[in-house]
């Protein structure tokens, strides 16, 4: 518990921390006078001032800010952000007689900021510890459907087929397998351990023929359980993150495929594991949650694969770096976009505190790499959600801007003060349900 409350501190307050920087020191770089520096909200608890600016931590730690001269202080956003300042306002320096492009870049600053802190963890994760490959080259099963021409030969690989060599160069881990498919000749030679040689053609080579038949290739991994979602069937039965399950019902699994088949095929039905927990052999019975367009079982957990970390050079790290930043960009707006069409359910989607914290623990738990990936990728969803044009939000005071440079004049203050008063209302409502959801998911269905 305690490494849980430590490692979710840890987390939520260098995201903050980072967000907020990067306001302050645009504000800072084009002349706004900065009258306070908070993490949290309400009133200081912890406080000392350099110069002009107070830095504190706040009495609710539920973000951050930077009181900027020239921004609106009354009413419920004042109140919330520990009221008026007790410096006076130079009004050469205030926030609002800058021009709009140095505004803009000061709203902007914050996203910016959580951006490139994931870029800075995936380059110094790359060019020190290495990035993870699977370390194994031992084949688990083919799925034979949809296979392109000239392919087939791949189902008569069976279980724990070894890959030593492709067209002759070693296979050294999983990496070594999918590039050499996605990037190869067409005409691929495997050379089996104990069983020879196998040839494979990848259709007309097209990159859609290559992911055809990487895809079909399903690696073989232990039956290791991975980071489990918070409330779901297997956090609620009791699993932990390295768990090692060797039987279901009786039967032995040898095999990550094997042990999603017998969770898929039981959904709403107990389903009694044996797991293999540090030092010892522990019984525990979970109850699939019933996907509900399958209609298979789920457990909310991945593999946990054994893994090698290779180094890449800087020059590589700094380019790829952009490339996994990118990537998570992505997929939190191919999540947000399943949301809007009615394709995603809010209630797996939103996550308050507590699942923050439980993953965050687990993720610890793991080891130090793991838990910057999870950093990482909680500041590309913080860079995105933040845009959204909620006025409360940096994307919501962009559209004020974007809005002034289309009218040549801003937004009436009231107007502005209405709509912020009403994004905020918003966003409480919004956390509030986060929380009320994630004390559903740990208590009760």
């Amino acid at each position: 518990m305690l490494l849980t409350i430590l490692s979710f501190a840890v987390m939520v307050g260098v995201l903050i921390f980072v967000h907020e920087l990067g306001h302050f020191m645009a504000a800072k770089a084009v002349g706004v006078q900065v009258h306070r520096f908070s993490l949290g909200f309400g009133k200081p608890i912890v406080m000392f001032r350099r110069g002009e600016t107070e830095y504190c931590i706040s009495v609710l730690p539920l973000g951050g800010y930077v009181k900027m001269a020239g921004l609106e202080e009354e009413g419920m956003m004042g109140e919330v952000e520990g009221g008026k300042p007790a410096q006076p306002v130079d009004p050469a320096r205030a926030f609002d007689r800058k021009p709009l492009w140095a505004r803009i870049i000061v709203i902007l600053a914050g996203v910016t900021m959580n951006v490139l802190l994931a870029y800075a963890v995936y380059v110094a994760r790359a060019a020190s510890v290495g990035l993870p490959i699977w370390a194994t080259t031992q084949v688990d099963s083919v799925i034979t459907r949809g296979l392109p021409p000239g392919a087939e030969a791949l189902g008569t690989l069976r279980s724990g087929d070894r890959i030593l060599r492709i067209n002759g160069d070693s296979i050294r881990h999983w990496g070594d397998v999918l590039d050499h498919l996605e990037h190869g000749p067409t005409t691929v030679r495997f050379d089996l351990a104990d069983r020879g040689e196998l040839i494979v053609r990848l259709g007309d080579g097209s990159p859609q023929a290559r992911g055809r038949v990487a895809g079909a290739l399903r690696p073989l991994l232990p039956p290791r359980i991975g980071i489990l979602v918070p409330g779901q069937a297997g956090y609620r039965a009791g699993l932990k993150p390295g768990d090692l399950v060797v039987r279901a019902n009786g039967d032995t699994v040898r095999s990550w495929t094997a042990l999603v088949r017998a969770i898929r095929g039981s959904p709403g039905r107990q389903l009694a594991l044996a797991v293999w927990r540090v030092d010892s052999l522990v019984s525990v019975t979970v109850v699939p949650d019933i996907h509900p367009d399958s209609g298979f079982g789920q457990i909310g957990t991945n593999a946990e694969p054994p893994v090698r970390h290779e180094r890449v050079a800087l020059g590589r790290a700094l380019l790829d770096g952009w490339s996994y930043a990118w990537d998570g960009i992505r997929a939190v707006l191919s999540g947000l976009a399943q949301l809007v069409l009615g394709h995603g359910s809010l209630r797996q989607s939103l996550a308050g505190p507590i699942e923050i914290a439980s993953v965050s623990g687990q993720v610890a738990r793991l080891g130090l790499d793991r838990f910057l990936d999870l950093l990482a990728l909680f500041s590309i969803n913080l860079a995105v959600l933040n845009l959204l044009p909620i006025p409360v939000l940096d994307g919501g005071q962009l559209v004020f801007l974007l809005a002034e440079g289309v009218r040549r004049r801003p937004l009436s203050l009231e107007l502005r003060l209405r709509l912020t008063q009403v994004g905020f209302v918003f966003l409480l409502g919004l956390m509030s349900l986060a929380l009320l959801n994630g004390v559903f998911k740990f208590f009760g269905r």
